[in-house]
Parts: C-alpha cells; structure tokens; sequence
C-alpha cells in the first residue's frame, strides 16, 4: 500500500511543482500581449489583473501525466488503458479555446461547441459511459449513442458549473481540489483496496488534478496577482469530469460481487457513490446550484442563460457582509461536508453517526452564513483573542475639540472604520471619502459594498 500511494503523491508534488513555477512566467507573458481585460460592471476586483493561468495548470499536468508513465506502479494505467492520451487530447483543445478566450473574448456558443468538440474526442479515444448502474434493476448497457450523449453532457455540465464559480480569488481552485480529494480517496479505495483496476486512472487524474490547484491556489489567493481564465477554469472542469466518466462507465458493478451476494445487490450497495460519481454536480453541488440558479434567474429575467451577472452565490455571501476570504472559506466549508459526506457515507451507508455529523456540520455552516447579520461583542478581557470587528470598544471621552463627536456612534453602513479593521484601511487624509467594504489598495479581487451598488444586475454581459 506504501508504494503506490508515494506515487501518487510524488505526481501530485510534481504537477503542484510545475503549475507553481510556470506561474510567475505566465503573469509577465499575460500582462506583456494584454491579457489583462479592463475592469467590468460584474467584477468583484478592483484592478485590471492578469489571466492566462490556465497555461501553467496544463504545463502541470503534463509533468504529472509524464511523471506517472514513468513511475513503476503507474506506468501500467498507460499500456493497459488509451484514457490518459484521451484526457490529454480533450484538455489540450479546450485549454486552447480558453485560451482564445482569455485573450480575445471569443463568443459563448462558440466556446460551447469547442466544449462538445473536446468531450467528442475523449469519446472517441475510449473514454466514455459504457454502463449504468441502476437500483433494482443492475447494470445496464449502454448503446453508443446514448453512451456518447450522455458523456458529452456530463463534460459540458461540469465544465460550465466550474466556470460559473470561478468568481472569487482561490473560490474555483480550491473548491475543485476538496472536490478531487474526495474523489481521490473513493478510486484508490477501488484500486487498491478491492483490486478493480478500471478505477486506477480515475485516481491518477484526481492525483494531479490536485496538484494542479494546490500549484496554482499561492498565487490565486486573495489578493491574485492571477487569475486561472476560462483556460483555467475550463480545463480543471474537463479533468475532474473524465475522472468521473472514467469510474462510472469503465468500472463494472459486476466485479463488486465481493461486496454483497449478487449483481443486483452490489449495485444497491453502491447506489450512495455511484450516484455522486456518475453526476459530479453532486460532488460540486456547490457551483452546480450556482448553474442553475443562474440559469433560471437570467432566463426569468429574459436575459440569455449565458449572459453574465453579479447574482453568484459568491457575490451574494459579499452582499450580505461577509468579507472575500470568509466568503471563500464558506463555499470551501460546504463544498467539503457535500463531497467528503458522500464518500463517507458510501463507505458506511448503514453508519447513522455519519448523518448526524453531517447534520451538524450543517447547523454550523448556517451560523456561519449568518454572522454578518448580527455582530457579537466579546467581552473586554477577551479582545486580545478575538478578530477586530467582535471586540468591545471603550468609552472615549469628548473633548473640546470635538464636542459633537459621539463616542460610541457606529460607522457608516458600507463604511469600514479603521480601527476595527487594520491600520492600511486608516484615514491619512480627512477628505478622503470612506472606504467600501472590503475595498483593498492592492492588486486582485476584493470585496464588494453595500448591496444598493449591485441593484442593477442586468447590464452585465460578459464574464471573468
């Protein structure tokens, strides 16, 4: 068991190596051709920042997927199966409509039919739902033609539903790393742990799929001094969704005997896993419900489904108050309990411990989406172990100089009073106007103000 996971590990380590090194190079290469597009109505930061990042994100994994040919446990995912070359040839042509894109902002539908083009590819090269498993009834064959449908529409959901949440610094990278995590521990449990092979190269490319993201998070975080583009974007969806395909539709419930007694109850007792891996939107609920809100609220508003607006679930979490690395954490909080709960469950379905901590992992990420509608006050002891904005102030006393300045008035709503949060945010000029709610200085995205900024979200048409 030891060998195989170094393994993979050091073709995470490697893809994480590379994506991180070829980022720098590629922010100066974006900024010298002018890969930095101006700032737009739906844009959350507030300085023209640099794209491209996907560049380096497939430089990663190219190192990974020739690191682990190389590699003595893994060399055989190459001779026994044509999946890799497949995932290479599908990323390589939707990394380069992104890149078009990120460059010169190449139309929506255009990008869709690139998006079937490279599902179509992958399809073609053997990667594609050849069965399904369904309760009560078994393993059920697949034609090719529902098999190619079926594999083409899961690529397009995915990549879009990754797209869509890429809106705040880190949010996308991060978000798809809990989910190849998750995913990683489900395959190897396969591979390894009940010796179906057909699952090995689903775990190699959740192995550098990581890699791909921890690489490139250092310089996404907030405040990015990148941005990973729909190159980006694009290609980490078109990965995680061929690790999908690839357990699914290659695995046969058959070989599952070993579970339970028969064909039949094998694939109930599978059902819990089967289901979130046949539709990653399971595993990404996340950015999956994002999609379809979108979708229905655009089309409710008469607008295209692919006409951009500022109605994410990110931008509503900063409308609501919470700052943009609380924001990101909170759809990282989620989007783990969703993947992490389904591989466990799938483990231990009859485990009722598992829903109870998932229920209660639930209740605390409800609090913490309500926080900034009411803010607690630590007492005055405590303050030295608390964030800024939940201390308690003390009573200052009037002075001659200002005898109509209130001690204990609050700042204004949208406003951010400088010694609540940071001594860059302070007032060094007494004309200066006050300063936006998470508005930073500095170069990458930052949080938006005040809800009444945003009232008008139909004149956005164009994404980031």
């Amino acid at each position: 068991m030891g060998q195989p996971v170094r393994d993979y590990l050091l073709t995470l380590c490697v893809a994480a190596a590379v994506t991180y090194l070829l980022t720098g190079p590629v922010r100066k290469f974006a900024i010298a051709i002018g890969a930095m597009p101006a700032i737009r109505a739906r844009d959350v930061h507030r300085e023209p920042t640099p794209r491209l990042g996907g560049i380096a994100m497939f430089g990663g994994l190219c190192a990974g997927l020739i690191v682990a040919s190389h590699l003595f446990n893994l060399g055989g995912v190459f001779e026994l199966s044509n999946e890799p070359r497949a995932l290479l040839s599908g990323a390589a042509l939707i990394w380069l409509i992104g890149v078009l894109d990120d460059k010169f902002e190449i139309d929506a539908l255009i990008k869709l039919g690139g998006q079937m083009i490279a599902a179509a590819v992958m399809v073609i090269q053997g990667l594609t739902i050849l069965w399904l498993p369904i309760p009560g009834v078994g393993t059920v064959a697949l034609t090719p033609w529902q098999g190619t449908l079926l594999t083409v529409a899961l690529v397009v959901i995915t990549i879009n539903a990754v797209n869509f949440v890429d809106g705040l610094d880190g949010l996308a990278a991060g978000m798809v790393c809990i989910a190849a995590a998750a995913f990683f521990l489900y395959t190897y449990r396969l591979w390894y742990g009940y010796g179906i092979e057909a699952a090995a190269p689903a775990t190699l490319f959740a192995a550098i799929l990581m890699g791909m993201c921890l690489g490139f998070l250092p310089h996404n975080m907030h405040p990015a001094r990148i941005f990973m583009g729909d190159s980006g974007s694009m290609l980490i969806g078109l990965v995680l969704a061929a690790g999908a395909i690839s357990v699914t539709g290659q695995v046969d419930p058959d070989a599952m005997k070993l579970f339970e007694g028969s064909e039949r109850q094998a694939t109930h007792a599978m059902l819990p896993v089967f289901i979130p891996l046949l539709l990653p939107l399971t595993i990404i609920a996340i950015p999956a419900a994002d999609l379809v809100l979108a979708i229905v609220r655009r089309t409710w508003n008469g607008q295209s489904p692919f006409a951009a607006d500022r109605g994410h679930l990110h931008h509503r979490l900063l409308e609501i108050g919470h700052s943009h690395s609380r924001s990101v954490l909170i759809m990282y909080f989620w989007s783990a309990l969703i993947a992490f709960g389904a591989v466990g469950y799938s483990v231990h379905s009859a485990s009722m411990w598992i829903v109870l901590v998932v229920v209660f992992l639930s209740a605390i990420g409800l609090v913490l989406l309500l926080l900034p509608r009411f803010t607690p006050r630590a007492p005055r002891w405590a303050n030295s172990l608390v964030p800024p904005r939940y201390r308690r102030r003390r009573p200052v006393a009037l002075t001659e100089e200002s005898p109509e300045e209130s001690p204990e008035e609050p700042p204004e709503e949208g406003t951010v009073a400088p010694e609540a949060h940071g001594s860059h945010l302070a007032d060094e000029d007494a004309d200066t106007p006050p300063v936006a709610v998470g508005v930073s200085g500095v170069n990458g995205a930052t949080a938006i103000g005040t809800r009444s900024r945003f009232s008008d979200r139909r004149r956005a048409n164009s994404s980031r």
